[in-house]
Protein backbone atom coordinates (compact mmCIF):
# COMPACT_ATOMS: atom_id res chain seq x y z
CA UNK A 1 0.00 0.00 0.00
CA UNK A 2 1.37 3.41 -0.95
CA UNK A 3 1.70 6.11 1.71
CA UNK A 4 1.06 9.83 1.41
CA UNK A 5 3.28 11.74 3.81
CA UNK A 6 1.94 15.17 4.69
CA UNK A 7 3.99 18.30 5.19
CA UNK A 8 4.53 19.26 8.81
CA UNK A 9 1.46 20.84 10.43
CA UNK A 10 -1.01 19.95 7.67
CA UNK A 11 -2.84 17.28 9.65
CA UNK A 12 -4.87 19.47 12.03
CA UNK A 13 -7.83 20.00 9.68
CA UNK A 14 -7.88 16.31 8.75
CA UNK A 15 -7.85 15.16 12.37
CA UNK A 16 -10.81 17.50 13.00
CA UNK A 17 -12.83 15.57 10.43
CA UNK A 18 -12.21 17.19 7.06
CA UNK A 19 -11.77 14.43 4.45
CA UNK A 20 -9.77 16.18 1.72
CA UNK A 21 -5.99 16.28 1.23
CA UNK A 22 -4.83 18.95 -1.24
CA UNK A 23 -1.84 18.38 -3.48
CA UNK A 24 0.12 21.28 -1.94
CA UNK A 25 -0.17 19.63 1.51
CA UNK A 26 1.78 16.53 0.46
CA UNK A 27 5.49 16.22 1.17
CA UNK A 28 6.16 12.90 -0.59
CA UNK A 29 4.67 9.61 -1.77
CA UNK A 30 6.22 6.35 -0.60
CA UNK A 31 5.85 2.81 -1.91
CA UNK A 32 7.25 -0.47 -0.61
CA UNK A 33 10.76 0.41 -1.77
CA UNK A 34 10.99 4.18 -1.62
CA UNK A 35 9.52 7.03 -3.64
CA UNK A 36 6.45 6.22 -5.74
CA UNK A 37 3.80 7.83 -7.90
CA UNK A 38 0.03 7.56 -7.50
CA UNK A 39 -2.46 6.16 -10.00
CA UNK A 40 -5.93 7.65 -10.40
CA UNK A 41 -8.49 5.69 -8.38
CA UNK A 42 -6.13 3.65 -6.24
CA UNK A 43 -6.09 3.57 -2.44
CA UNK A 44 -3.33 4.98 -0.22
CA UNK A 45 -2.68 5.61 3.45
CA UNK A 46 -2.22 9.16 4.75
CA UNK A 47 0.33 9.84 7.50
CA UNK A 48 2.08 12.75 9.21
CA UNK A 49 5.89 13.12 9.04
CA UNK A 50 5.96 11.61 12.53
CA UNK A 51 4.09 8.52 11.19
CA UNK A 52 0.81 9.38 12.94
CA UNK A 53 -1.83 7.53 10.94
CA UNK A 54 -4.58 9.77 9.54
CA UNK A 55 -6.60 7.32 7.46
CA UNK A 56 -7.12 5.54 4.16
CA UNK A 57 -8.12 7.46 1.04
CA UNK A 58 -9.07 7.28 -2.63
CA UNK A 59 -6.43 9.18 -4.59
CA UNK A 60 -6.07 10.97 -7.90
CA UNK A 61 -2.85 12.82 -8.83
CA UNK A 62 -4.74 14.61 -11.63
CA UNK A 63 -6.95 16.43 -9.10
CA UNK A 64 -6.10 19.32 -6.81
CA UNK A 65 -7.80 17.21 -4.12
CA UNK A 66 -5.20 14.46 -4.33
CA UNK A 67 -6.72 12.24 -1.63
CA UNK A 68 -10.22 11.82 -0.18
CA UNK A 69 -10.29 10.03 3.16
CA UNK A 70 -12.93 7.34 3.60
CA UNK A 71 -11.81 5.50 6.75
CA UNK A 72 -9.67 6.15 9.85
CA UNK A 73 -8.47 2.52 9.67
CA UNK A 74 -6.75 0.36 7.05
CA UNK A 75 -10.05 -0.77 5.55
CA UNK A 76 -10.19 -2.46 2.16
CA UNK A 77 -12.73 -1.69 -0.54
CA UNK A 78 -14.86 -4.35 -2.25
CA UNK A 79 -18.54 -5.05 -2.82
CA UNK A 80 -18.98 -5.97 0.85
CA UNK A 81 -17.47 -2.64 1.91
CA UNK A 82 -19.99 -0.74 -0.23
CA UNK A 83 -22.90 -2.81 1.04
CA UNK A 84 -21.94 -2.02 4.64
CA UNK A 85 -21.59 1.70 3.99
CA UNK A 86 -24.89 1.85 2.07
CA UNK A 87 -26.74 0.09 4.91
CA UNK A 88 -25.33 2.57 7.42
CA UNK A 89 -26.38 5.44 5.18
CA UNK A 90 -29.89 4.01 4.97
CA UNK A 91 -30.04 3.82 8.78
CA UNK A 92 -29.26 7.57 8.94
CA UNK A 93 -32.44 8.26 6.94
CA UNK A 94 -34.59 7.01 9.85
CA UNK A 95 -36.70 10.19 9.73
CA UNK A 96 -38.14 9.25 6.33
CA UNK A 97 -40.57 6.51 5.33
CA UNK A 98 -38.48 5.02 2.54
CA UNK A 99 -41.28 2.68 1.48
CA UNK A 100 -43.06 5.71 -0.01
CA UNK A 101 -40.70 8.72 0.13
CA UNK A 102 -37.94 9.59 -2.32
CA UNK A 103 -34.63 10.49 -0.69
CA UNK A 104 -30.92 10.90 -1.20
CA UNK A 105 -29.49 7.63 0.07
CA UNK A 106 -25.77 8.39 -0.27
CA UNK A 107 -24.39 11.91 0.14
CA UNK A 108 -20.74 11.40 -0.76
CA UNK A 109 -18.22 12.34 1.95
CA UNK A 110 -20.98 12.97 4.51
CA UNK A 111 -21.82 9.26 4.26
CA UNK A 112 -18.13 8.26 4.12
CA UNK A 113 -18.35 7.36 0.44
CA UNK A 114 -16.43 10.22 -1.21
CA UNK A 115 -17.61 11.23 -4.65
CA UNK A 116 -20.67 8.95 -4.69
CA UNK A 117 -24.22 10.32 -4.83
CA UNK A 118 -27.29 8.09 -4.88
CA UNK A 119 -30.88 9.33 -5.06
CA UNK A 120 -33.75 6.85 -4.72
CA UNK A 121 -37.05 7.76 -6.36
CA UNK A 122 -40.16 5.94 -5.16
CA UNK A 123 -43.31 5.94 -7.26
CA UNK A 124 -44.98 4.63 -10.40
CA UNK A 125 -44.79 4.87 -14.17
CA UNK A 126 -46.54 8.21 -14.75
CA UNK A 127 -48.32 7.10 -17.92
CA UNK A 128 -49.71 4.01 -16.17
CA UNK A 129 -50.86 6.10 -13.21
CA UNK A 130 -52.67 8.62 -15.42
CA UNK A 131 -54.44 5.84 -17.31
CA UNK A 132 -55.52 4.25 -14.04
CA UNK A 133 -56.54 7.40 -12.13
CA UNK A 134 -58.13 10.39 -13.84
CA UNK A 135 -59.14 12.64 -10.94
CA UNK A 136 -57.02 15.66 -9.95
CA UNK A 137 -55.13 16.18 -7.81
CA UNK A 138 -53.63 12.70 -7.94
CA UNK A 139 -53.53 11.08 -4.51
CA UNK A 140 -51.03 8.48 -3.28
CA UNK A 141 -53.75 6.19 -1.96
CA UNK A 142 -55.73 6.25 -5.23
CA UNK A 143 -52.67 5.37 -7.31
CA UNK A 144 -51.61 2.64 -4.89
CA UNK A 145 -55.10 1.13 -4.92
CA UNK A 146 -55.05 1.09 -8.73
CA UNK A 147 -51.48 -0.04 -9.39
CA UNK A 148 -50.23 -1.67 -6.20
CA UNK A 149 -47.20 -0.66 -4.10
CA UNK A 150 -44.74 1.85 -5.55
CA UNK A 151 -41.49 0.80 -7.18
CA UNK A 152 -38.06 2.41 -6.87
CA UNK A 153 -35.43 3.75 -9.26
CA UNK A 154 -31.92 4.97 -8.49
CA UNK A 155 -30.03 7.93 -9.97
CA UNK A 156 -26.30 7.53 -9.31
CA UNK A 157 -23.38 9.92 -9.71
CA UNK A 158 -19.78 8.66 -9.76
CA UNK A 159 -17.88 11.92 -9.31
CA UNK A 160 -14.29 10.84 -8.59
CA UNK A 161 -11.86 8.34 -10.09
CA UNK A 162 -11.94 6.16 -6.97
CA UNK A 163 -15.67 5.57 -7.41
CA UNK A 164 -15.70 5.56 -11.19
CA UNK A 165 -13.33 2.60 -11.45
CA UNK A 166 -15.47 0.66 -8.94
CA UNK A 167 -18.81 1.23 -10.67
CA UNK A 168 -19.57 -2.46 -11.10
CA UNK A 169 -19.10 -3.27 -7.40
CA UNK A 170 -21.17 -0.23 -6.39
CA UNK A 171 -24.06 -1.09 -8.71
CA UNK A 172 -24.11 -4.70 -7.49
CA UNK A 173 -23.98 -3.54 -3.87
CA UNK A 174 -26.91 -1.17 -4.43
CA UNK A 175 -28.97 -3.88 -6.11
CA UNK A 176 -28.34 -6.41 -3.35
CA UNK A 177 -28.97 -4.04 -0.43
CA UNK A 178 -32.23 -2.69 -1.83
CA UNK A 179 -33.47 -6.10 -2.99
CA UNK A 180 -33.03 -7.41 0.54
CA UNK A 181 -34.53 -4.43 2.36
CA UNK A 182 -37.15 -3.08 -0.08
CA UNK A 183 -37.50 -5.40 -3.05
CA UNK A 184 -35.91 -5.31 -6.54
CA UNK A 185 -35.09 -2.00 -8.16
CA UNK A 186 -37.00 -1.05 -11.30
CA UNK A 187 -33.98 0.71 -12.81
CA UNK A 188 -30.65 2.44 -12.23
CA UNK A 189 -29.59 5.47 -14.26
CA UNK A 190 -26.16 7.10 -14.20
CA UNK A 191 -26.10 10.90 -13.95
CA UNK A 192 -22.34 11.55 -13.92
CA UNK A 193 -22.58 14.82 -15.81
CA UNK A 194 -21.18 17.15 -13.15
CA UNK A 195 -18.24 19.43 -13.94
CA UNK A 196 -16.28 18.00 -11.01
CA UNK A 197 -15.59 14.89 -13.13
CA UNK A 198 -13.56 17.04 -15.50
CA UNK A 199 -11.44 18.19 -12.55
CA UNK A 200 -10.79 14.49 -11.91
CA UNK A 201 -9.75 13.93 -15.53
CA UNK A 202 -12.95 11.98 -16.22
CA UNK A 203 -15.42 12.43 -19.09
CA UNK A 204 -19.03 13.25 -18.34
CA UNK A 205 -21.28 10.21 -18.68
CA UNK A 206 -25.01 9.57 -18.41
CA UNK A 207 -27.27 6.67 -19.33
CA UNK A 208 -29.32 3.72 -18.15
CA UNK A 209 -27.27 1.11 -16.29
CA UNK A 210 -29.90 -1.45 -15.27
CA UNK A 211 -33.62 -2.08 -15.75
CA UNK A 212 -35.93 0.43 -17.41
CA UNK A 213 -37.15 3.99 -17.01
CA UNK A 214 -40.78 5.06 -17.62
CA UNK A 215 -40.96 6.88 -20.95
CA UNK A 216 -43.14 9.68 -19.53
CA UNK A 217 -41.37 9.90 -16.19
CA UNK A 218 -41.77 8.65 -12.63
CA UNK A 219 -44.76 9.77 -10.59
CA UNK A 220 -43.48 10.45 -7.07
CA UNK A 221 -45.14 12.05 -4.06
CA UNK A 222 -43.33 14.75 -2.11
CA UNK A 223 -45.06 15.80 1.10
CA UNK A 224 -48.09 13.89 -0.29
CA UNK A 225 -48.21 16.07 -3.43
CA UNK A 226 -47.65 14.47 -6.88
CA UNK A 227 -44.64 15.36 -9.05
CA UNK A 228 -43.08 13.92 -12.17
CA UNK A 229 -39.35 13.16 -12.25
CA UNK A 230 -37.60 12.60 -15.60
CA UNK A 231 -34.34 11.04 -14.42
CA UNK A 232 -32.78 10.89 -17.87
CA UNK A 233 -33.52 14.56 -18.63
CA UNK A 234 -33.52 16.56 -15.40
CA UNK A 235 -30.65 18.50 -13.87
CA UNK A 236 -28.39 16.78 -11.34
CA UNK A 237 -30.18 13.51 -10.52
CA UNK A 238 -33.54 14.58 -11.94
CA UNK A 239 -35.37 16.20 -9.01
CA UNK A 240 -34.06 18.45 -6.23
CA UNK A 241 -34.67 16.41 -3.09
CA UNK A 242 -32.62 18.71 -0.85
CA UNK A 243 -35.45 21.28 -0.63
CA UNK A 244 -38.32 18.91 0.19
CA UNK A 245 -38.33 19.70 3.93
CA UNK A 246 -38.15 23.44 3.21
CA UNK A 247 -41.03 23.18 0.75
CA UNK A 248 -43.07 21.50 3.50
CA UNK A 249 -42.09 24.35 5.84
CA UNK A 250 -43.96 26.76 3.54
CA UNK A 251 -47.17 25.53 5.14
CA UNK A 252 -46.43 27.73 8.18
CA UNK A 253 -45.97 30.94 6.22
CA UNK A 254 -48.03 30.83 3.03
CA UNK A 255 -50.44 33.79 2.74
CA UNK A 256 -53.88 32.20 2.37
CA UNK A 257 -55.42 33.52 -0.83
CA UNK A 258 -52.29 35.53 -1.58
CA UNK A 259 -50.19 36.03 -4.71
CA UNK A 260 -46.90 34.11 -4.94
CA UNK A 261 -43.87 34.55 -7.20
CA UNK A 262 -41.78 31.38 -7.61
CA UNK A 263 -38.54 32.70 -9.13
CA UNK A 264 -36.07 30.20 -10.64
CA UNK A 265 -38.97 27.80 -10.34
CA UNK A 266 -37.33 24.83 -12.13
CA UNK A 267 -40.13 22.21 -12.10
CA UNK A 268 -42.43 24.25 -9.84
CA UNK A 269 -41.79 22.62 -6.47
CA UNK A 270 -42.08 25.71 -4.27
CA UNK A 271 -44.91 27.38 -6.18
CA UNK A 272 -47.03 24.23 -6.27
CA UNK A 273 -46.52 23.65 -2.55
CA UNK A 274 -47.55 27.26 -1.86
CA UNK A 275 -50.77 26.80 -3.82
CA UNK A 276 -51.56 23.47 -2.17
CA UNK A 277 -51.02 25.14 1.22
CA UNK A 278 -53.56 27.87 0.49
CA UNK A 279 -52.11 30.60 -1.75
CA UNK A 280 -54.55 32.00 -4.28
CA UNK A 281 -52.39 32.33 -7.40
CA UNK A 282 -48.77 31.90 -8.44
CA UNK A 283 -46.35 33.03 -11.13
CA UNK A 284 -43.51 30.60 -11.95
CA UNK A 285 -40.47 32.05 -13.73
CA UNK A 286 -37.52 30.10 -15.13
CA UNK A 287 -35.06 30.52 -17.99
CA UNK A 288 -35.47 26.89 -19.07
CA UNK A 289 -38.38 25.96 -21.32
CA UNK A 290 -38.07 22.21 -20.58
CA UNK A 291 -38.15 22.95 -16.83
CA UNK A 292 -41.31 25.04 -17.24
CA UNK A 293 -42.92 22.30 -19.34
CA UNK A 294 -42.23 19.91 -16.45
CA UNK A 295 -43.61 22.47 -13.99
CA UNK A 296 -46.79 22.76 -16.07
CA UNK A 297 -47.19 18.98 -15.95
CA UNK A 298 -46.73 19.05 -12.17
CA UNK A 299 -49.35 21.78 -11.87
CA UNK A 300 -51.77 19.57 -13.83
CA UNK A 301 -51.07 16.58 -11.59
CA UNK A 302 -51.97 18.78 -8.62
CA UNK A 303 -55.10 20.24 -10.24
CA UNK A 304 -53.55 23.73 -10.25
CA UNK A 305 -53.00 24.50 -13.93
CA UNK A 306 -55.56 27.34 -13.89
CA UNK A 307 -54.02 29.04 -10.85
CA UNK A 308 -50.39 29.26 -11.96
CA UNK A 309 -48.83 31.29 -14.78
CA UNK A 310 -45.57 30.14 -16.37
CA UNK A 311 -43.07 32.66 -17.75
CA UNK A 312 -39.83 31.81 -19.57
CA UNK A 313 -37.41 34.61 -18.69
CA UNK A 314 -34.07 35.55 -17.20
CA UNK A 315 -34.83 36.21 -13.54
CA UNK A 316 -32.70 39.39 -13.35
CA UNK A 317 -34.53 40.97 -16.28
CA UNK A 318 -37.92 39.73 -15.18
CA UNK A 319 -37.72 41.08 -11.63
CA UNK A 320 -36.73 44.49 -12.97
CA UNK A 321 -39.74 44.48 -15.29
CA UNK A 322 -42.17 44.70 -12.36
CA UNK A 323 -43.14 47.90 -10.60
CA UNK A 324 -43.95 48.19 -6.92
CA UNK A 325 -47.63 48.09 -7.88
CA UNK A 326 -47.14 44.51 -9.15
CA UNK A 327 -46.57 43.30 -5.61
CA UNK A 328 -46.55 39.77 -4.23
CA UNK A 329 -47.53 38.40 -0.83
CA UNK A 330 -44.76 35.78 -1.03
CA UNK A 331 -41.64 35.66 -3.19
CA UNK A 332 -39.47 32.55 -3.38
CA UNK A 333 -35.91 32.83 -4.73
CA UNK A 334 -34.18 29.51 -5.34
CA UNK A 335 -31.50 30.32 -7.92
CA UNK A 336 -28.78 27.96 -9.14
CA UNK A 337 -25.42 28.12 -7.40
CA UNK A 338 -23.86 31.38 -8.59
CA UNK A 339 -20.48 30.59 -6.98
CA UNK A 340 -18.86 27.31 -7.98
CA UNK A 341 -15.54 28.29 -6.38
CA UNK A 342 -14.17 30.90 -3.97
CA UNK A 343 -12.74 32.87 -6.89
CA UNK A 344 -16.33 33.45 -8.09
CA UNK A 345 -17.74 34.48 -4.71
CA UNK A 346 -17.65 38.28 -5.02
CA UNK A 347 -19.28 38.23 -8.45
CA UNK A 348 -21.87 35.77 -7.15
CA UNK A 349 -22.68 38.00 -4.19
CA UNK A 350 -23.48 40.85 -6.56
CA UNK A 351 -25.93 38.55 -8.35
CA UNK A 352 -27.54 37.34 -5.13
CA UNK A 353 -27.84 40.90 -3.86
CA UNK A 354 -29.45 42.13 -7.08
CA UNK A 355 -32.22 39.52 -7.21
CA UNK A 356 -32.93 39.83 -3.48
CA UNK A 357 -33.03 43.63 -3.65
CA UNK A 358 -35.49 43.51 -6.56
CA UNK A 359 -37.62 40.90 -4.76
CA UNK A 360 -37.73 43.00 -1.59
CA UNK A 361 -39.03 45.95 -3.63
CA UNK A 362 -41.93 43.80 -4.79
CA UNK A 363 -43.06 42.49 -1.39
CA UNK A 364 -46.45 43.75 -0.28
CA UNK A 365 -46.77 44.98 3.33
CA UNK A 366 -46.45 41.96 5.57
CA UNK A 367 -45.21 39.84 2.65
CA UNK A 368 -42.84 36.90 3.05
CA UNK A 369 -39.50 36.41 1.30
CA UNK A 370 -38.12 32.88 1.04
CA UNK A 371 -34.58 33.16 -0.27
CA UNK A 372 -32.04 30.42 -0.89
CA UNK A 373 -28.45 29.78 -1.90
CA UNK A 374 -26.91 26.42 -2.74
CA UNK A 375 -23.37 27.82 -3.16
CA UNK A 376 -21.30 25.95 -0.60
CA UNK A 377 -18.55 28.62 -0.62
CA UNK A 378 -21.10 31.20 0.57
CA UNK A 379 -21.42 30.78 4.32
CA UNK A 380 -24.45 31.65 6.44
CA UNK A 381 -22.98 34.84 7.94
CA UNK A 382 -21.93 36.29 4.59
CA UNK A 383 -25.30 35.31 3.09
CA UNK A 384 -27.13 37.18 5.86
CA UNK A 385 -24.85 40.19 5.49
CA UNK A 386 -25.67 40.32 1.78
CA UNK A 387 -29.39 40.23 2.61
CA UNK A 388 -28.94 43.05 5.14
CA UNK A 389 -27.23 45.16 2.48
CA UNK A 390 -29.97 44.39 -0.05
CA UNK A 391 -32.71 45.29 2.45
CA UNK A 392 -31.02 48.60 3.21
CA UNK A 393 -30.77 49.50 -0.47
CA UNK A 394 -34.39 48.46 -1.05
CA UNK A 395 -35.57 50.48 1.98
CA UNK A 396 -37.19 47.31 3.29
CA UNK A 397 -37.34 46.15 6.91
CA UNK A 398 -37.44 42.39 7.50
CA UNK A 399 -37.72 40.09 10.47
CA UNK A 400 -36.39 36.54 10.31
CA UNK A 401 -39.04 33.86 10.67
CA UNK A 402 -36.87 30.82 10.04
CA UNK A 403 -33.43 29.83 8.77
CA UNK A 404 -32.87 26.33 7.48
CA UNK A 405 -30.49 24.12 5.54
CA UNK A 406 -30.89 21.10 3.31
CA UNK A 407 -33.21 18.17 3.99
CA UNK A 408 -32.09 15.57 6.51
CA UNK A 409 -31.25 13.02 3.81
CA UNK A 410 -28.34 15.32 2.89
CA UNK A 411 -26.49 15.01 6.24
CA UNK A 412 -24.06 17.64 7.48
CA UNK A 413 -20.77 16.14 8.66
CA UNK A 414 -19.13 18.11 11.48
CA UNK A 415 -15.67 19.23 10.40
CA UNK A 416 -16.61 19.10 6.71
CA UNK A 417 -18.16 22.50 6.04
CA UNK A 418 -18.71 21.72 2.36
CA UNK A 419 -21.51 19.34 3.37
CA UNK A 420 -23.42 22.31 4.88
CA UNK A 421 -24.15 24.00 1.57
CA UNK A 422 -27.82 25.01 1.41
CA UNK A 423 -29.25 28.16 2.99
CA UNK A 424 -33.02 28.73 3.03
CA UNK A 425 -34.18 31.83 4.88
CA UNK A 426 -37.75 32.95 5.63
CA UNK A 427 -38.30 36.69 6.26
CA UNK A 428 -41.38 38.86 6.76
CA UNK A 429 -41.59 42.46 5.59
CA UNK A 430 -42.49 44.77 8.47
CA UNK A 431 -42.59 48.14 6.69
CA UNK A 432 -40.38 50.47 4.69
Amino acid sequence: MKRIILKAGEEKRLLAGHPWVYDNEVDRILGNSGSASLQAGEIADVETPEKTYIGRAFVNPASKIIARLYSPSKEGVDKGFFKGRIRKALARRFMYDLTRESARIVFAEADFLPGLMVDRFVGWDLAEAERAVSNRPLAFRDVQNALGPPRAWLAVQFLIAGMDCRRDDIVLALEEVFAKDFGPLAGIVEKSGAAVRELEGLPKREGLLKGTLPSEGILLFENDFPFCARLEQGQKTGHYLDQKDNRRRLSRYVPVGGRVLDACAYTGGFGIHALRYGAGEAVAVDASRPALDAAQKNADLNGLDRRITFIEANIFDHLRSYSRHDGFDMIILDPPGFAKSRSMLEEALRGYKEINLQAMRLLRPGGTLVTCSCSQVLGENRFKRMLTEAASDADCRLIQLDFRGQSGDHPILLGYDESNYLKCAFYRQVGR
